[in-house]
């Protein structure tokens, strides 16, 4: 049971060679923190990969045995967590595979559900998996869709108990973008042009990230749903609470910006935007590194 991209030639490119010429040309920064968990945005490589990458290469510094994926949804699901359980997933730089033991364990101790199908459709973490595969080649995966309800918050704190019960050398990630402001997404409550994109990206977008930073999981969800700065919020919920349960406490942001700030050749002048954030959260003391 292997996924196949959806999204490759669209998000990102579709073969190799390509794939990997543009995540040369992200920068890398190498004071940045090794980190247990991160926030990364799940847009098209040409507009939120630098930053994503920047995520995810904190994530894949320690050479993780798997990496548990929390992802947005964008596709119809019914279940509170889809955990893609069992095969692997191919990538343009190759197949990473799923963490098969962990899977199941996760599915038995919580409300998770093993349902590929799932995933067929999605891109939140389709986009994002080549570049674990990139920068940690031989670590696995274990690709969750987690809706927003109350539920995600239970769901992520039961993983990092199987992460922690297992004994394995693993990290989180969870992907969201945030407020989607203008005319085409619908939303523009404090007007078009520069003046509202701004109050997206400074108020609407740090309400969001500040209740990251603070570890307030339970109100992820609400702030989303009466903001609509995050189409991840089941995601990061659940992010939030397997770092409580494993007692990290640090959120460290790397970067935040908008796709209005994406320099493009030929790009005119937009009134809409995407916001991304990534960011990480820092290992605890006694959180095993191998």
């Amino acid at each position: 049971m292997t996924r196949s991209p959806v999204v490759a030639g669209r998000f990102y490119p579709n073969n190799r060679a390509a794939c990997e010429q543009m995540l040369a040309s992200f920068p890398q920064r190498t004071a940045d923190p090794a980190g247990i968990a991160c926030v990364a945005p799940h847009a098209g490589w040409i507009f939120s990969g630098a930053l994503a990458a920047r995520a995810i290469r904190s994530i894949c510094r320690s050479n993780p045995e798997t990496v548990i994926a929390f992802g947005a949804v964008h596709t119809p699901d019914r279940n509170i967590a889809s955990v893609y359980a069992a095969g692997g997933w191919k990538t343009p730089l190759g197949t990473i595979d799923v963490d098969e033991p962990l899977a199941k364990t996760i599915c038995d101790r919580s409300r998770g559900t093993a349902d590929p199908a799932a995933h067929r459709g999605e891109h939140a973490l389709e986009v994002l998996v080549p570049m674990i595969r990139h920068f940690s080649p031989h670590t696995r995966i274990v690709p969750v869709s987690v809706r927003p309800t109350p539920d995600a918050i239970e769901f992520g704190a039961a993983c990092a108990r199987a992460v922690r019960d297992t004994g394995r050398s693993a990290t989180f990630l969870a992907s969201t973008d945030l407020t989607h402001y203008g005319p085409a997404f619908g939303f523009e409550p404090r007007g078009r042009g520069d003046a509202g994109l701004q109050w997206a990206k400074s108020v609407n977008d740090r309400r969001f990230v500040d209740l990251i930073a603070g570890l307030r999981a339970e109100d992820l969800m609400s702030e989303a749903a009466e903001n609509r700065n995050a189409c991840g919020a089941g995601a990061v919920a659940a992010l939030v609470a397997a770092m409580r349960e494993l007692g990290a406490t640090q959120y460290i942001e790397l970067e935040h910006r908008t796709s209005a700030e994406v320099d493009l050749p030929g790009r005119s002048s937009d009134d809409n935007a995407v916001g991304y954030e990534a960011g990480v959260f820092a290992r605890p003391a006694n959180y095993p590194t191998d």
